[in-house]
């Protein structure tokens, strides 16, 4: 372990990593890491007024290099995988700070105020040999390791770990499956910057003293290459969603692999894809940053059961989530994860959805995890993300990612009615009030790197889009009949829309052009059709509609005809501004 290393741990030629493949035989070796370290120590003994190092590396040589020399030398490590300016700016918050990364941009951007790790080492003197043989002793238990986690909130949250609490978890798994990864070498698609990364690509594979390629995977067809060897595979499941769709069944030519994952739902069509093409099934690892390993399965075997590692204690709290003591816990009233579980007699236990994951519709529960689960259950998605969306009322939206056979039957259908038969096949099991009423078909779901979805970005994808600076308008109603769909829309007019420039400048009216414009794009958002209108068949403009007025767009969608009717109007006011109809086409 890390902990209790010294410079005779291993022999001198032992070999630590290698580049690309292992015959390519591109090898640092323990003496590499024993100077490299030597060399990193030095530089951050330059900076003994510095309390706080961060550090990010694509490069796992050079991570584990700096890593070892941080702890050697006292330092608290901040572990980030994102270095946006703004991110770091964030974390330093105010501290006298040392960033240390082996990126020289980011976004296409020369990153400012960092110590680039290549040239450190390249540039620094050449260490004596007893510089290289001494190493300092690190104290486990005193060590300070921050990493960060979305958690429950999106907003990155700081959680502080030691070392010691790392080394029990990697003993544990040793203890389980050491002699697989002992007999093979180590490749992974994952950031050493997030607890799962970091435990099972950098510190199972040092205490072990199991070669680990240098480079994370970064593209499924790199998998082609691992034919020599019997390999270690360290993935995360999107990132075997992502090979399964792009090689369709097409076995590899892999040794023997064995394949751990962790950080994300790993569906069951993804684990039989994985099992068809590489020849295992994975073993996922349960747990998150707060608590490292919490429970294993293998869905061959297990099916979506849970098995909980030996030294865990858990139990459902009074809110249905599971909690958990273990060594890794440093709280002795144990941790309440945000899940949601049902236990077996037997101990081991069922996943049920995340609690934050049960929002109120209309006064209803609904558990957006069930929803997905359903459309899964489909036969016709790869992959789904239901997200909550308020306009000043709650709705569900879900964004959706066809498999094959989706794809095969949707081939030449309108959009608007697939909307309809996943409303009509999700109407088999929840009521109509708490079904998704925006939909979105994509290639792929938006992922961060370590393959969770990105729900921000999803539910940008749904916002109601500013129309010449109107703001997002309030459904009032919205009902469907068949392939008949009536919507009627709260929309408050500003004074400030550019649609009132140049029109009327003594006497500011919302010209007749701008209020078909209006009619054409909530059409557009709420029944599909495009947005240009070919052939008016009647339209009456019965008043004038002044700045800053609050109306209601009343729009019918007549799906045999392809016709849409519409009228603005004023309740309060009991005036009708305009109204009309016209003939539409789908997108």
């Amino acid at each position: 372990p890390l902990s209790q290393f010294n410079a005779k741990s291993h022999d001198a030629k032992m070999i630590m990593c290698y580049d690309r493949k292992w015959s390519d035989k591109n090898y640092k070796t323990w003496q590499d890491f024993l100077t490299d370290s030597a060399k990193m120590r030095a530089f951050i003994k330059q900076h003994d007024d510095v309390q706080k190092f961060i550090l990010h590396c694509e490069d796992y040589w050079y991570f584990i290099c700096t890593f070892a020399a941080l702890l050697q030398s006292k330092k608290e490590i901040l572990l980030t995988a994102n270095i946006s300016p703004n991110f770091i700016a964030e974390i330093r918050s105010g501290d006298k700070t040392v960033f240390l990364t082996d990126q020289q941009e980011v976004e296409g951007k020369k990153i400012e105020n960092a110590e680039f790790i290549p040239d450190l080492i390249q540039n620094s003197p050449e260490p004596g040999q007893e510089e290289i043989m001494t190493t300092p002793k690190i104290d486990a238990d005193s060590t300070k390791i921050m990493m960060f986690t979305s958690g429950t909130t999106g907003h990155p949250k700081a959680v502080q770990q030691r070392l010691t609490e790392f080394e029990a978890d990697n003993a544990f798994v040793m203890s389980q499956w050491g002699d697989e990864f002992l007999s093979r070498k180590l490749v992974a698609t994952v950031s050493q910057h997030h607890i799962y990364g970091l435990l099972f690509t950098m510190m199972l594979p040092f205490a072990l003293g199991v070669p680990f390629r240098r480079r994370r995977i970064e593209f499924p067809e790199e998998f082609e290459l691992f034919d020599d060897e019997e390999y270690m595979i360290i993935a995360v499941p999107a990132f075997l969603k992502r090979t399964n769709a792009e090689r369709d069944g097409k076995k590899l030519n892999l040794k023997n692999p064995w394949i751990f994952t962790s950080g994300g739902v790993l569906t069951p069509e993804v684990a039989k894809g994985t099992v068809d093409i590489f020849g295992f099934c994975p073993l996922e690892v349960y747990g998150s940053t707060e608590t490292s390993g919490i429970a294993y399965r293998q869905q061959t075997k297990d099916g979506q059961i849970w098995t909980p590692f030996a030294n865990a204690k858990i139990w459902k709290n009074d809110a249905g989530c599971l909690t958990i003591i273990s060594p890794y816990i440093k709280d002795p009233a144990g941790f309440a994860t945000g899940d949601l579980v049902d236990i077996q007699d037997d101990g081991r236990f069922i996943l049920k959805g995340r609690a934050d994951s049960i929002v109120k519709i209309e006064e209803k529960r609904i558990s957006v995890t069930e929803v997905e689960n359903r459309l899964m259950q489909s036969g016709l998605v790869l992959d789904c993300c239901i997200v909550p969306m308020s306009d000043r009322r709650q709705y569900l939206a879900a964004a959706v990612v066809l498999n094959e056979e989706g794809k095969n039957k949707f081939k030449d259908t309108e959009k608007y009615l697939i909307n309809r038969y996943f409303h009509d096949y999700l109407l088999q099991f929840f009521e109509n009030v708490v079904l998704p009423k925006k939909w979105r078909f994509l290639d792929a779901l938006p992922m961060d790197v370590q393959g969770k979805k990105k729900k921000p970005v999803i539910q940008k994808l749904f916002a109601p889009q500013n129309i010449h600076g109107i703001p997002a308008e309030t459904v009032l109603l919205r009902r469907e009949n068949g392939s008949n769909i009536e919507v009627e829309l709260e929309v408050l007019i500003p004074g400030t829309s550019d649609y009132f420039d140049g029109h009327f400048p003594d006497f500011k009216l919302l010209p007749a052009v701008a209020q078909i414009d209006l009619v054409a794009h909530f059409a557009q958002r709420y029944f599909g059709t495009k947005v240009s209108i070919p052939d008016i068949k009647r339209f009456k403009f019965s008043d004038k509609l002044l700045p800053d007025s609050t109306v209601v767009f009343k729009l019918k969608f007549e799906g045999e005809k392809s016709r849409i009717s519409f009228e603005i109007t004023d309740f309060a006011a009991g005036k009708t501004y305009a109204s009309g109809s016209y003939t539409a086409e789908k997108e």
